[in-house]
């Protein structure tokens, strides 16, 4: 288990009193942390996008069944992967659930070993997209340190401007958009040009051609 999984809680959602018993001891011995409970209601009433982990959700279950609670998760932005557990597996429940954004998609009785890969697998994910949520808000936060006519510098660059070209729009001379654009990167702690594309690219300040 990576240590990750351990700062992570699997959320267990099933109205069977049996399966949650037995999923969270299992769970438990493996090493894991759990929380459990009986309804979609009752998920939804405590969970908030602060929760980390993943979630082992039932599909059919009185009042909010597993298919509103995906959707429900999803209105919200909490994004911790899901893996849906059910004994009423087919094909059209499991294209739904995937194609709203399940993590994985799992009939009952599941298979011991595959349970524990799949949690794995999901754990890792919601620890690398939270690690990448928060590079982000770093990105941000140094994003706003920029004056005004830096972030305009910065725009233009990341469009492929040259220093030329800036200089004449802004009326300023190059060696004066030279001191903004290594201003800019002092600010966003990159050394390198690619770096600083890179960047804008990831926090949407420039299209993501694929090239």
């Amino acid at each position: 288990m990576s240590v990750a999984s351990l700062r992570q809680v699997v959320h267990v959602v099933d109205d069977d009193n049996a399966v949650r018993d037995s999923l969270s001891l299992l769970l438990g011995l493996r090493g894991y942390a759990t929380r459990t409970f009986a309804s979609g209601d009752a998920f939804l009433a405590e969970i908030d996008a602060s929760a980390s982990g993943c979630i082992l959700l039932d599909l059919r279950m009185p009042g909010v069944e597993g298919l509103a609670v995906q959707s429900a998760l999803a209105t919200r932005g909490i994004g911790m992967p899901i893996i849906v557990l059910t004994a009423h597996g087919d094909a059209a429940s499991a294209r739904a659930a995937l194609k709203a954004g399940a993590f994985e998609f799992l009939e009952k009785p599941v298979d011991d070993a595959l349970l524990g890969k799949t949690i794995e697998a999901a754990l890792a994910r919601d620890a690398q997209e939270r690690a990448l949520a928060g590079r982000r808000e770093v990105l941000r936060r140094q994003l706003e340190r920029l004056t005004p006519r830096e972030r305009e510098v910065l725009d233009r660059v990341v469009r492929g401007q040259h220093n030329r070209e800036i200089a004449l729009e802004f009326g300023i001379s190059p060696r004066t958009v030279e001191v903004h654009k290594a201003r800019i990167m002092d600010k966003l702690q990159v050394e390198r040009m690619p770096e600083l594309i890179r960047i804008a690219i990831e926090l949407g300040l420039v299209p993501d051609t694929g090239a």
